[in-house]
């Protein structure tokens, strides 16, 4: 096949998406198939093989027969490509716009698993008049977060209600929306997904980093962090944490690949995180190293996307508004 390889974008983990865009080439290389890699500068526009790339309705993409968005954060794992996507008639991997665009966003996310009943951290929203008071419910410390952010931008840690508003204006010079959540104290746990309807889930992984949180530098500078697979957990939490995984990704609507991310608490219980539709996606990314472990290689991971975004495409093509 000939695949759209797109990396770059205008959200703030354009050097990431760098990261992952190559490597992903790379990979489908590797896998017998045609890369053509398109980046999308920061001011949003878009180059490939040596000049401007015009998007035409229906004109599909550089002659491409999928496009795989290696894309990170707002303008690429939101939904916004994704639509662009659709409009140019263009099969591609991933979610679609509207489980691309539940993921993003924290609170609209967290708000759909509290409706179903999964476990999770508590949070709430800096909106209406009491969110202060809200805060205060939660107990200490607290993670304020750009709503609508990836790789731990934005983030602050807040051990004194005074330390509050400082850093909820600090998450909303990123976005607008911004959600507080109380503090976990368990493990941190990651499981990878592929596929659509049923989706396998990946042997759950640990993160260990001696940062004091799981933070910009420590999830992309080399030692930042490391990765013990498999989690060494009791069988029925790493059973509850697959479980818990393909949960997710269902109620999101989510297809093709995701990561979910966990807290396992000191007393067993699990707790959902959150759930990436575009995880960092380099052969050595948490993604990849998870389902490396399930015997499945880079390569064949990113074969797989291809096959799963042309059969996707072709299911929902008779269902066209």
């Amino acid at each position: 096949m000939r695949v759209a390889v797109l990396s770059g974008g205008r959200s703030s983990e354009h050097e990431v998406s760098l990261r992952s865009g190559a490597a992903v080439a790379a990979g489908l290389r590797e896998a017998g198939h045609e890369a053509v890699e398109v980046t999308i500068d920061r001011d949003g526009s878009w180059r490939a093989e040596g000049g401007p790339v015009r998007l035409e309705p229906g004109g599909g993409l550089l002659g491409a027969d999928v496009a795989f968005p290696a894309l990170h954060g707002p303008f690429g794992e939101d939904g916004s490509v994704q639509g662009l996507l659709e409009w140019l008639d263009v099969p591609y991997v991933g979610s679609d716009v509207l489980a691309s665009a539940i993921c993003m966003d924290k609170l609209t996310l967290k708000r759909l698993l509290a409706a179903h009943g999964v476990p999770q951290v508590e949070f709430t929203a800096v909106e209406g008049d009491e969110w202060r008071e809200r805060c205060a419910q939660l107990g200490l410390p607290l993670w304020v977060k750009p709503s609508r952010l990836g790789s731990s931008v934005g983030i602050s840690r807040v051990d004194s209600l005074d330390e509050l508003e400082e850093a909820v204006e600090l998450a909303r010079r990123h976005d607008p929306r911004v959600i507080v959540e109380a503090s976990a104290h368990g493990r941190e746990i990651e499981c990878s997904l592929l596929g659509d309807e049923e989706p396998l889930a990946s042997p759950p992984g640990e993160i260990v980093t001696e940062a004091e949180w799981y933070d910009f530098e420590a999830k992309y500078t080399a030692g930042g962090m490391e990765l013990r697979v498999p989690a060494q957990l009791p069988e029925e939490t790493a059973a509850r944490v697959r479980e818990l995984a393909v949960e997710v990704f269902r109620l999101a609507g989510c297809s093709g690949l995701a990561r979910c991310d966990f807290f396992v608490e000191p007393d067993g219980r699990v707790l959902v995180n959150e759930i990436n539709t575009m995880p960092g996606f380099t052969a050595t990314s948490v993604y990849a190293k998870l389902l490396e472990a399930d015997g499945i290689s880079y390569p064949d991971l990113c074969d797989r996307l291809v096959a799963l975004a042309l059969a996707r495409h072709r299911r929902t093509r008779s269902h066209r508004f």
